[in-house]
């Protein structure tokens, strides 16, 4: 695998911006970069659908909410230095999945390299209640550079 072959796994936090403006710093005016911003989204909540919810609804809710925080993240990359179409978007579900699961599924398909995200401010006892994305990723990634900016 390819660490020029990068996977930002981004949100609407502050820890995710800083995770973007660190791949920046890094690999802004490197040759051969391939980055792809990724959004993944869970699965809509248990009721969601017995409340008269739709799937394509809520698939087409979600991406549009995570298409500001893409466009974004891909201007900042691009003051950069790193070109347009080095730079993809994908919005994914998390479908019978983890978030970190999806990310680790969508790195293996695609042969991407390196993993990066932002560290969540979440407190130990959330962290061994739920889980943290990060730590799932740096566990269960095989041969892989998982890079957690803070």
């Amino acid at each position: 695998m390819e660490w020029k072959r990068i996977i930002v796994a981004i949100d609407d936090s502050p820890m995710s911006e800083n995770a973007v403006h660190y791949v920046g710093s890094m690999v802004g005016r490197l040759e051969g970069i391939q980055l792809c911003l990724l959004h993944i989204y869970p699965e809509p909540p248990p009721d969601f659908y017995s409340t008269g919810g739709l799937l394509p609804g809520y698939k087409e809710l979600e991406n549009t909410k995570a298409q500001p925080v893409l466009q974004k993240a891909q201007e900042y990359l691009q003051t950069c230095g790193i070109s347009p179409e080095s730079i993809q978007q994908q919005c994914v579900m998390a479908e019978n999945k983890t978030i970190s699961e999806a990310i680790l599924a969508l790195q293996t398909e695609y042969g991407y390299g390196t993993i990066v995200v932002g560290k969540r401010g979440i407190s130990r006892s959330e962290e061994f209640l739920f889980g943290s994305i990060s730590s799932a990723l740096i566990h269960n990634g095989k041969d892989i550079a998982v890079w957690v900016i803070g």
